[in-house]
C-alpha cells in the first residue's frame, strides 16, 4: 500500500467516527428534549390534579359547615321537643 492509501483510510474512519459521533450526540439531545416536554406535561397535570384537590376540599369543609349548622339547628328543635314531652308528662 502506498502513502496515500493509509491517508484515504484514516481518512474515512476520521469521517465514520465523526459521523457516529454527531449522530449519538443528536439521538441524545433528542432524547432529553422529549423527556424534559414529558416532565412539562406530567407537572401540568399534577398541577390541574391538585387544584381540583383543592376545589373539592374547599367544597367539602363548605357543605361540612352547612351540615354542622343544620345539626345545630335540630339539636336545638330537639331539646324544645323533649322539653315539651317532660312537661306534658
Amino acid at each position: 500500500m502506498s502513502e496515500h492509501d493509509w491517508t484515504e483510510v484514516v481518512g474515512a474512519i476520521g469521517i465514520f467516527a465523526l459521523i457516529i459521533s454527531v449522530f449519538t450526540v443528536t439521538v441524545v439531545q433528542l432524547a432529553k428534549t422529549r423527556r424534559a416536554r414529558l416532565e412539562l406535561a406530567r407537572a401540568d397535570d399534577y398541577r390541574r390534579l391538585a387544584e381540583t384537590a383543592a376545589q373539592a376540599q374547599a367544597e367539602n369543609a363548605r357543605l361540612l359547615a352547612a351540615m354542622d349548622g343544620r345539626l345545630g339547628g335540630m339539636e336545638t328543635r330537639m331539646t324544645t321537643v323533649e322539653r315539651v314531652l317532660l312537661e306534658v308528662e
